[in-house]
């Protein structure tokens, strides 16, 4: 009886014996822990596993999409086909890279195995459509798969893996999607006669005009050097627009242009037509003389690239609206300030209706200037050059702009 006693009492005496607790606490709570730590470890790792994924799916879809568009002497399956192998290499090649990477060593290394297996992983799909005539858009999507291994500490959580996908899509075209009008305002009054500053090595000697001795044209004597005269620098200017168009629209299918020139009144001017000879021909033909009077000539130009006959044109041709362009070049002031007041008028109708207005102020004076900057679209569309390389940049830029086709990444 009394030895039963001293066992319930060293029963109950441990029963209430605390001591042991704390271990026993630690040694359940140890695994949840070390899966926290892991699910912070692979946490960072997914983030930056994610982050290479959509940098190789961007840089595949341009690579591919760019492809396409000079892919123009092959079947459309084959080309397809080439553009999703270009696609699949740079997967491979820039898990490649990143595979080698420091920062992100261990979750490629982990989640891909080799780099054939990345690019077995991922898809590519490329969608074509019509762009006018004969040009065609390609929309290139490239869906980047893989699988992140979870570490030992997280899969303590019951959960080995996940599964991590990126997705970008570029575009590109084989011609311009815009078709274009475009009309050219050009003064050839007597000052365009006179000078710049840029030796012209064709000639020896020839006369030099400028402000000071026009009072002897046509009667003064050659000096040398000679210098190229501003008509022929504007003529070697409107060639290089005029090589830009016909990069972009080698078979005449979207760009129409013409051009008319001033001087103390509006010349004939040249009518519409596909492609830029009959533009070519009417500019080599200007000679610099007379007065300034920009007036009647704007006005010619946006009645004529506005006219409904100009998207008629375009719509029997390529199906599309053209987008309307004047590029309007003085290299001095109107002689009566009421043309600036009507040239003014005609380029705020020209902005109202969606005309993009190009100005060029050539070696002019300021009240030439302020009228061309006032008549610009925007302030990106108005140029100042001073020098004849200054006019013949700013007029290739202008037909870089309108004629531009590029690549671009759109998700």
């Amino acid at each position: 009886m009394g030895r039963r006693y001293t066992v319930g009492r060293f029963f109950v005496a441990m029963l209430k014996d605390r001591g042991g607790n704390f271990g026993i606490m630690a040694a359940l709570a140890a695994p949840l822990v070390l899966a926290a730590g892991g699910v912070a470890i692979d946490l960072a790792s997914m983030m930056t596993m994610k982050t290479h994924m959509q940098d190789e799916a961007d840089a595949a879809a341009l690579a591919a999409a760019s492809a396409l568009v000079t892919m123009t002497s092959t079947t459309p399956e084959k080309a397809r086909e080439d553009a999703t192998k270009i696609a699949l290499n740079f997967l491979k090649a820039q898990s490649a890279a990143t595979s080698t990477d420091g920062v992100s060593k261990s979750a490629a290394a982990a989640s891909v195995g080799d780099t054939d297996t990345a690019a077995n992983r991922a898809t590519v799909d490329i969608a074509e459509s019509a762009n006018g005539a004969t040009g065609k858009i390609f929309k290139v999507t490239v869906l980047n798969k893989q699988t992140l291994q979870f570490n030992a500490m997280t899969r303590l959580l019951g959960q080995e893996s996940i599964a991590i996908e990126t997705r970008a899509t570029a575009e590109s075209a084989t011609e311009s999607k815009n078709a274009l009008s475009m009309y050219l305002v050009l003064d050839r009054s007597g000052s365009m006669a006179w000078k710049t500053n840029t030796q012209n090595s064709a000639k020896s000697s020839c006369p030099n005009y400028t402000e000071s001795n026009w009072s002897k044209y046509p009667n003064l004597k050659a000096t040398s050097p000679c210098y190229v005269t501003k008509i022929d620098a504007l003529k070697t200017a409107v060639s290089d627009l005029l090589k830009q168009l016909n990069t972009a629209d080698p078979t005449t299918l979207y760009v129409r242009t013409a051009a008319v020139s001033y001087n103390s009144a509006q010349d004939t001017a040249g009518n519409l037509a596909w492609g830029t000879s009959g533009t070519s021909t009417y500019v080599n033909a200007l000679v610099a003389t007379g007065g300034t009077a920009s007036g009647n000539a704007f006005k010619t130009a946006y009645s004529r690239v506005t006219a409904a006959t100009e998207d008629t044109a375009h719509k029997a041709k390529n199906g599309q609206v053209p987008t309307k362009y004047i590029v309007f070049m003085t290299d001095g002031d109107n002689n009566n300030t009421s043309d600036d007041t009507t040239t003014l008028a005609w380029c705020d109708t020209a902005r109202k209706n969606k005309v993009q207005v190009y100005t060029v102020a050539f070696m002019a004076p300021d009240r030439g200037k302020s009228l061309l900057k006032a008549c610009a679209t925007t302030e990106a569309n108005y140029f100042q050059a001073e020098e004849a390389a200054d006019l013949i940049a700013a007029f290739k830029a202008i037909g870089e702009r309108a004629s531009a086709m590029a690549t671009r990444l759109t998700k």
